[in-house]
């Protein structure tokens, strides 16, 4: 794994010559060796060109592509990170969450109809705006960000998991998931939020909930 956390908020990367490694722009805080970024429009591996570090509103946010001879500290916004390390299987993350990854991982998007994403799934039942979702395959690493940290929650047969979509982060492994609307307490009392909504994802896997309803 080519990632070492330094603490919460910062990751380490080894960069090794004839190896490469993709970051969002600007999160590289600083570095030491022989390594250079270059503006990757392409989105690397897999040529998912700039859909990739597609925000909420549209804005596209190209990955930077990083090679060389070093180690590169990345950070961005203050948010959490959480490394994930993938041995053959696909991640499924929204765009705006990643930070940077493995060059050997295959890159893709899976675009879920008119309500594409997770929280494409929730605006969808209201504007049927349709955006894509990240998914990244392979063995390698991959660095995403989140606000107050990240706890892993397993997925197994026969218990499915619900989460609130706004603390969504990603998932891995052979896992559905379909949203449903509940009404809770906090409905009843004019305290309702994003409760209203749940996402739930049965199958085998696993999903990484952040700590906070707030957006990126």
């Amino acid at each position: 794994m080519p990632f070492r956390e330094v603490n919460s908020k910062m990751v380490e990367a080894t960069v090794l010559p004839g190896q490469k490694m993709y970051s969002q722009r600007g999160a590289m805080l600083a570095y030491r060796g022989d390594v250079s970024f270059t503006p990757n429009m392409q989105g690397g591996q897999g040529g998912l060109a700039s859909m990739i570090g597609r925000r909420v509103a549209g804005e596209a946010a190209p990955l930077m592509t990083v090679e060389g001879n070093g180690t590169v500290m990345f950070g961005h916004g203050g948010h959490h990170i959480q490394v994930i390390g993938l041995a053959g299987d696909t991640l499924y993350v929204e765009a705006d969450r990643l930070l940077a990854f493995d060059g050997t991982l295959q890159q893709g998007t899976m675009f879920m109809g008119s309500q594409g994403g997770v929280m494409g799934m929730v605006r969808g039942q209201v504007t049927g705006q349709g955006l894509f979702t990240t998914t990244l395959k392979g063995h390698g690493a991959v660095a995403v960000m989140a606000h107050g940290g990240v706890i892993e929650v397993p997925i197994t047969p026969g218990r499915p998991v619900h989460v609130d979509p706004q603390a969504y982060v990603a998932h891995h492994g052979d896992v559905r998931n379909k949203l449903s609307t509940a009404l809770g307490w906090r409905d009843m009392v004019g305290r309702g939020s994003g409760e209203a909504f749940q996402l739930e994802l049965s199958g085998n896997g696993a999903v990484y909930v952040q700590a906070s309803e707030e957006k990126l």
